[in-house]
């Protein structure tokens, strides 16, 4: 029985095919260990909490006084200089970061004019999460974004793919230019939408804030943050050269461990807004 000898071009076209179904299929697993649940409310008044405030600038904030939405915030600077995303804070007339045992800090907000970033003033703060300003980015490049997705602890891994443009989501906001990162892990058990991550830092491998998660795109898997130039003139000014690393380097084996050590020392904090 005769066969006719296919051409090369469909020869090769059906490999690349294949190729690429197989590449889609093979998604990468880099999801972190469930978060630690949180303490018990009497444990936690018993113990302190330990902050780095004074408890006379903490004021009671129980859940029922939280405003629905609420986002992340990390620490840039020990003397109470936090960054955030500006829609987190934007209208809000009580901005308050949660320090734990139904207690809150009040921050005062400076918001940047042309980009998706706020910074907030408190009295005194921890260590800060070290900054890296106008470093290169590359394509494929691994980031890690701890914060309180839906409220609680939570954290996200991501590998970047570019920049994009990003409509105006709220009020009297203009187009942005953003970076696009696909999300490749999160922590166990963190189903659905990551709203509440939004102003988490974006660390690279040395534990070093990149820029700050905006906007999530769920139904592309995809994740959005700060371009170098927006984040870099937020910031101008307000961290020191030299400030320290973390610990050790950030990985997809300890990246859910770090970010818990980071809540816990209050680096990275969750940021409401106060009613009443």
């Amino acid at each position: 029985m005769y066969f006719p000898r296919l051409p090369d071009w469909l020869i090769y076209g059906a490999v690349v095919g294949v190729l690429v179904v197989v590449s889609l299929g093979r998604r990468e697993n880099a999801d972190a260990p469930p978060a630690p649940p949180p303490l018990d409310q009497i444990e936690d008044a018993l113990l302190g909490p330990v902050t780095p405030f004074d408890p006379a600038v903490t004021v009671n904030a129980p859940d029922s006084l939280f405003r629905p939405t609420a986002g992340t915030a990390f620490s840039i600077a020990a003397d109470g200089r936090w960054v955030t995303a500006r829609h987190v804070v934007e209208g809000c007339r009580k901005p308050a970061l949660v320090v734990g045992g139904g207690r809150a800090v009040a921050a005062a907000v400076r918001l940047a004019p042309r980009a998706d970033v706020a910074v907030l003033i408190t009295e005194g703060g921890p260590p800060a999460v070290p900054v890296a300003l106008n470093r290169p980015l590359r394509s494929g490049q691994r980031a890690f974004h701890p914060g309180f997705p839906q409220g609680g602890a939570g954290e996200v891994t991501t590998r970047l793919l570019g920049r994009e443009t990003l409509k105006g989501r709220a009020r009297g906001h203009r187009e942005e230019e953003a970076l696009a990162w696909a999300e490749v892990g999160r922590t166990a058990g963190l189903d659905g939408t990551l709203a509440g991550l939004s102003g988490a830092p974006v660390l690279d491998r040395q534990g070093r804030a990149l820029g700050v998660t905006i906007a999530q795109a769920p139904r592309r898997g995809r994740i959005y943050t700060t371009v170098p130039e927006g984040f870099s003139a937020a910031l101008r000014g307000l961290q020191e050269a030299d400030e320290p690393l973390l610990g050790e380097p950030v990985t997809i084996d300890n990246y859910g461990r770090v970010a818990d050590a980071m809540r816990r020392d209050l680096r990275v904090a969750q940021v409401v807004c106060l009613g009443g």
